[in-house]
């Protein structure tokens, strides 16, 4: 009986002290706007030839000036010393190592000797940093030669106009812009002029001497990468006669020296560094090739293999096309045996590991996982990962196996109650199996249902997947359930998926769409009377074909989206799509398939959704005037409707306070038609901006 007695009271004392402890602890609490200003971009891991540190890249928004900043940072490959390392008032961006260790390279247009973008180095135990490059142009790419002694840069001839008048001169007067090409429009870098190139070089780290490796003058040639041994650089370049109207790009080997020869080694390769990498031994060239340009939009990867010398032609490996998925990034095993790339499979991104030979193929992690931005040295590989409630940061792969080496969000993700997220199936009109995300409202009770939102991702090739979605997660923060489908046109379900809405768009999309959010309703979470929707750029475009062909949703927001499509012929930058998957309008199939793609807008009479349009006034990506022609629609029937143009904006908006102000426009908007408040929407204050381009529709 004592015992027992002694035994309860230290199980009351316990659970008192436990109580307490609990009670210690600072409440969650749903994430504001202003949590999305204080959250790190982390990106870019570069780790050191001796597999020791990880220089990586760190982006903040500074509210104070309204824009981003981004600064390198350095730690430790077991977690340890993690520090900013660059400190200027200006961002820096691209670190690489030299190969011999001792110093860290970055890109900068900090206030230097030379003007615009260079290359700066510092001491690996860190100091302050010099300017090692004086390049007169366009500074888009560079890498280290093995042996640290010099440069392969990609420079951009400068623009013949861009030297500002001298001081106290009048701002000179533009010159008429003059077009001949066929694609000559490009969002951000606005219209494409003939005449101009990039060009590969070496930049001697010693003697600080430029020189053109290439003699050819009509192309553009860019993302170089060194042989092991240094004594060639492969890169690519599109050679065709006439680069616009066919695309893709061919892969070259030429000697590391000035006004050598080069050889095509492979008349198809892929965009970007991330698509060419060398074997040890430097026998062998591992590279992606797109598809052909009539499935453009729609693209999935390949893995292919070459001999550097040209001596047979690339092959792919059949156990890796067998998995019917997009890659990227390939990096040779240490022993050349077999190649590691990144596959994009239904809602997850994971490491693939093929044999050289195509006899097989070894995914490397389980389902769900999203990895992106491998690094390797030294016997350490460092990958970008996170969750659907954590936010991405650095982590050590080994063995499949993640270890978190870099905490800049953890303290922000510790305060935060966000929405648990789920995976859903839902069977399409067709029988189609449909895969979606679902985040629930934050503090959901199971069993009630809510007001949901379906939130549309753009590419249409793109895919939502399990990563920390702040969007996402700012509805479910304020009562609202969001379901991001993937669609047939997105990407992770293999080529058939991709393709099955060329030339028929707002067709099987709408379906997939619509039977994902009767799926959410049937299983008991989405109120029937509550539905809203709305995207950018394709999922822009979804959001109108949508809310023409069903009236259930009570608000709809469309930002960049497209109205009668034939009007974008030769107003934005997607001509090669036009003419190669619909058609040009003056044939009769292409003038059909135009007006059927156009149904929101022809037949906006059935639309009944209040929806707000918005969009950058300088896109070129999907021009304002989709997003004017709608909303003028609506308008003249009457509808509820809003245009919001931001000034000065491309296709992404970068500016901070445009970026608030569109979350904050959008709640206000849905809160109104679908809950029925009346908050008053913020009212943006036009100024300058810059913005930042965002890839597909």
């Amino acid at each position: 009986m004592v015992v027992s007695l002694l035994l309860r009271r230290t199980l009351l004392a316990g659970a008192l002290c436990f109580g307490l402890t609990v009670a210690a602890q600072p409440a969650k609490r749903p994430l504001k706007f202003e949590d999305l200003q204080r959250m790190k971009d982390v990106r870019d891991p570069e780790v050191s030839p001796d597999g020791k540190s990880i220089a990586y890249v760190v982006s903040q928004v500074d509210v104070k000036a309204d824009k981003s900043n981004s600064h390198i940072w350095m730690v430790d490959a077991d977690g340890s010393n993690d520090r900013q390392v660059t400190f200027s008032q200006d961002s820096e961006s691209a670190p690489k190592w030299s190969p011999d260790g001792k110093f860290l390279s970055f890109t900068s247009g900090r206030p230097g000797p030379a003007k615009g973008s260079q290359v700066w180095v510092m001491a690996r135990q860190g100091g302050e940093a010099y300017q090692l490059t004086d390049i007169k142009g366009r500074l888009q790419g560079y890498e280290w030669s093995p042996d640290a002694k010099k440069l392969a840069v990609i420079v951009g001839d400068p623009d013949p106009d861009g030297e500002p008048a001298g001081p106290g001169a009048p701002p000179k007067t533009p010159k008429p812009i003059v077009i001949d090409r066929y694609k000559f429009k490009q969002d951000v870098q606005g219209y494409l002029l003939s005449g101009r190139h990039s060009y590969l070089y070496l930049f001697d780290v010693a003697t600080k001497k430029l020189e053109r490796v290439t003699t050819q003058t009509k192309w553009d040639e860019a993302a170089p990468s060194w042989s092991p041994d240094g004594t060639r650089i492969a890169f690519l370049s599109n050679r065709n006669p006439d680069p616009d109207r066919d695309p893709v790009s061919q892969l070259f080997v030429v000697e590391a020296r000035a006004g050598a020869t080069e050889k095509q080694v492979a008349a198809q390769a892929g965009r970007g560094r991330s698509g060419v990498e060398w074997s040890p031994d430097g026998k062998l060239l591992a590279f992606t090739e797109p598809d052909e340009k009539k499935w453009g939009a729609y693209n999935m990867d390949h893995l292919l293999v070459v001999p550097a010398d040209g001596s047979s032609a690339p092959r792919r490996l059949k156990a890796l096309d067998a998995m019917d998925r997009s890659v990227n990034s390939p990096r040779f095993s240490a022993d050349g045996q077999s190649v590691d790339v990144l596959m994009t499979d239904d809602m997850s991104v994971y490491p693939v590991r093929a044999k050289v030979d195509g006899s097989s193929a070894e995914r490397l992690m389980a389902k769900p996982v999203v990895i992106s931005g491998p690094s390797s040295a030294g016997g350490t590989t460092a990958v970008l990962t996170g969750g659907d409630t954590k936010a991405t940061e650095i982590h050590v792969l080994s063995g499949g196996a993640l270890r978190q080496v870099t905490h800049q969000n953890d303290a922000l993700m510790a305060e935060l109650d966000l929405g648990g997220t789920e995976e859903v199936k839902a069977i399409s009109k067709d029988g189609t199996e449909v895969h979606s995300l679902l985040t629930y409202p934050v503090g959901y009770v199971k069993g009630t249902k809510v007001p949901l939102l379906l939130r549309i991702h753009g590419g249409p090739n793109g895919q939502d997947q399990h990563q920390f979605s702040a969007e996402r997660q700012f509805f479910a923060a304020h009562g609202y359930a969001v379901l991001a489908v993937n669609y047939r046109g997105s990407a992770g379900r293999g080529q058939k998926y991709s393709r099955a809405i060329a030339a028929d768009w707002g067709h099987y999309e709408v379906d997939d769409l619509i039977a994902s959010v009767n799926q959410v309703i049937k299983m008991g979470v989405a109120d029937p009377d509550k539905l809203g929707v709305g995207g950018w750029s394709y999922g822009g475009i979804l959001t109108d074909y949508i809310i023409a062909t069903d009236t259930r949703f009570k608000a709809a927001t469309s930002g960049a989206g497209t109205a009668f499509t034939v009007s974008f012929y030769g107003t934005d930058q997607y001509i090669i799509q036009y003419d190669y998957e619909i058609g040009p309008p003056w044939t009769a199939k292409g003038w059909d398939a135009y007006v059927k793609l156009s149904y929101p807008f022809l037949h906006a009479d059935r639309i009944k959704t209040p929806t707000l349009f918005l969009g950058g006034e300088r896109d070129f990506n999907v021009p304002i005037q989709g997003s004017q022609q709608m909303y003028q629609a609506l308008r003249s029937l009457g509808i509820d409707t809003q245009l919001i143009i931001y000034p000065n904006e491309f296709h992404g908006i970068g500016r901070p306070s445009y970026r608030k102000d569109m979350m904050e426009r959008y709640l206000a908007w849905y809160d109104k038609y679908i809950l029925g408040k009346t908050a008053p929407a913020p009212k943006a204050e036009p100024s300058p901006a810059s913005g930042a381009q965002t890839a597909g529709r």
